[in-house]
C-alpha cells in the first residue's frame, strides 16, 4: 500500500493547500497583526525510523513559548495568544503540516511524531511506530482530540501525559498500523474534519440540557 497511500498523500495535501490558501492568507493575517510575531511555529519532530524533522504549524502561542513553560500545553494555558485559542479549538493550526506531507516528511494519517524528549522513553514494542512514516492525524488523535483538557486537570500534566496518555495513544496508533488501508485512511480523515463541529454539537446539547434542568427545578419549587 506504500507507493499507493504515497501518490494519495501527494495528490490530496496539494489540492489541499491549493484549496486553503485563502484561509491561510487570512490566519496569517491575523496572527501577525495580534503581536507581531512570526506566523509559522517550526518545531523538530521524529519521523520514520527516527529521522529528524521540522514541522509546521500555525503560530497559536507566544513567542518563544518553549522556553516560557513546558513543551506540555493544558487547556487555557496562558502561552496561547487569543487568535491561537481559536485555531487550537478548530484543528486549523495543524493545517500547514500539509506542507509536510507534500514533502514527504508525513502522511495524511499516521502516528503523531513526537519530540524527541518523549520518543526518547519509548520502549522496545512503543519504538515498532516509528517503523512507520507519521500523520497529520490519526485514530489516537481522534480519541484524545480533548487532551489539552485532560492534562489541565492532572497535578503533572507531563507525567500524566507519558505515564498515561502517550501509552495509551502508542497502542492505538499500533494497532490502526495493522489494519490500514486507503479506505480506513480516508474515514479517519472524515471523521477528524468533523470532529470539532461534532464536539460543538454535543457540548450545546449538554448545555440545552442542563438549562432545561434547571427551569424544571425552578417551576417544581414555586410549584411547591
Amino acid at each position: 500500500m506504500r507507493w499507493s497511500k504515497r501518490l494519495f498523500d501527494i495528490f490530496w495535501s496539494f489540492i489541499g493547500l491549493i484549496l486553503l490558501l485563502p484561509l491561510f492568507i487570512i490566519v496569517a493575517f491575523l496572527i501577525k497583526i495580534e503581536d507581531g510575531g512570526p506566523v509559522f511555529f517550526r518545531q523538530e519532530r521524529i519521523g520514520l525510523n527516527g529521522k529528524k524533522f521540522k514541522i509546521w504549524k500555525f503560530r497559536t502561542m507566544v513567542v518563544d513559548a518553549e522556553r516560557k513553560g513546558k513543551q506540555i500545553t493544558v487547556y487555557n494555558d496562558p502561552r496561547i495568544t487569543k487568535i491561537g485559542r481559536f485555531l487550537r479549538k478548530y484543528k486549523i493550526d495543524e493545517l500547514p503540516q500539509l506542507i509536510n506531507v507534500l514533502k514527504g516528511d508525513m502522511s495524511l494519517v499516521g502516528p503523531r511524531p513526537e519530540v524527541e524528549k518523549y520518543v526518547k522513553l519509548y520502549d522496545e514494542d512503543q519504538k515498532k511506530v516509528l517503523n512507520f512514516v507519521p500523520g497529520i492525524t490519526d485514530p489516537a488523535s481522534l480519541a484524545f482530540r480533548n487532551e489539552n483538557e485532560l492534562l489541565s486537570l492532572a497535578e503533572d500534566p507531563e507525567q500524566f501525559y507519558i505515564k498515561e496518555i502517550m501509552p495509551m495513544k502508542i497502542m492505538m496508533n499500533l494497532d490502526y498500523l495493522q489494519k490500514a488501508s486507503l479506505w480506513f485512511d480516508f474515514i479517519i480523515i472524515v471523521k477528524t474534519i468533523f470532529a470539532p463541529i461534532v464536539d460543538k454539537l454535543d457540548k450545546s446539547l449538554i448545555n440545552n440540557q442542563h438549562a432545561k434542568n434547571n427551569n424544571n427545578k425552578k417551576a417544581n419549587y414555586f410549584n411547591i
